[in-house]
Formats: C-alpha cells, structure tokens, sequence
C-alpha cells in the first residue's frame, strides 16, 4: 500500500473551550487531553504542529477551506458531519447532561422544561437535539458561541 508523505507542518484546529478535553491554563496555554494526544502524535510522526483556535462551529469549514489540516477537539460524530469530512474512531464517550442550580426543583423531562430557557453551545449535537426535540413542545433554545 502507498502511503501519503506526512507533512512537515500541520496547523491543528481545536475550540478550547472544553475541559478536561482541551481549555487554556492560567498561563493561557492549551492543556487537556486532545491537546496532550495531538502533541504525542505530532511527536511521533516527527513534524512541527501549530494549534489554530476556533469556535466549534467554525472547525469544519475551517477544514475545508484548508485554513487548518485537522481537528483535534471534542466533536461529535454525526452522519451529516461525515458527510463533509472523514473521522478516526471514536476516541471516548463526551456525554451530554443537563446541568441547573443545586436547589433548582427542575427536572430533565418535557414538562418540568417547557417555557424554560436551555443553553447550548452553537454548532452542537446539542444545539440540534435541542431545535429538534425539545423547541417544538415549547422549550427555548438559547444557542452561545462559547462556554
């Protein structure tokens, strides 16, 4: 089998705005887990990685208009996104959960959020679950750019 030759420059797109995963220290660096794994496989196959930082929903197009070669964030397999671009296997699960105050008497259920308000992050398989399922029957959708 005939194999590309790895570059010898690779600019890596990541939103750094999901801890553990990937976020910035005090220092303002990248840390977490995708960002540690990028740099142990830049490492490997011995070439010079850049991180661009981008909002999640501007990874793919960034991608595809070659404005960065790879994305190393947390980012959701979905049958549409394959469509646009290829993913490695999944690496774990990132689990979604709906988060209120600590003496808050919500509850994750249709009745107990109709009329409510619920964050998302834009461009996520949250974002769409939340258009889909939960807008029709009367929940606001309130998409953010950031966490």
């Amino acid at each position: 089998a005939a194999y590309a030759a790895i570059p010898q420059k690779i600019r890596i797109g990541t939103d750094p705005t999901y801890a553990p995963f990937e976020s910035k220290n005090a220092q303002g660096e990248l840390v977490g887990f995708d960002i540690d794994l990028a740099k142990e496989l830049c490492k490997r196959i011995n070439t010079q990685c850049t991180f661009v930082e981008n909002p999640l929903d501007a990874l793919i197009p960034s991608l595809k208009a070659k404005k960065i070669d790879a994305i190393m964030s947390s980012l959701s397999i979905t049958e549409k996104r394959q469509q646009e671009i290829a993913f490695t296997d999944k690496l774990y699960a990132a689990d979604s959960r709906l988060v209120v105050a600590k003496n808050s008497d919500i509850q994750p259920t249709i009745a107990s959020l109709k009329g409510k308000r619920v964050g998302v992050l834009q461009g996520t398989t949250q974002e769409t679950f939340g258009n889909e399922h939960w807008a029709p029957k009367g929940i606001e959708i309130v998409s953010y750019q950031g966490q």
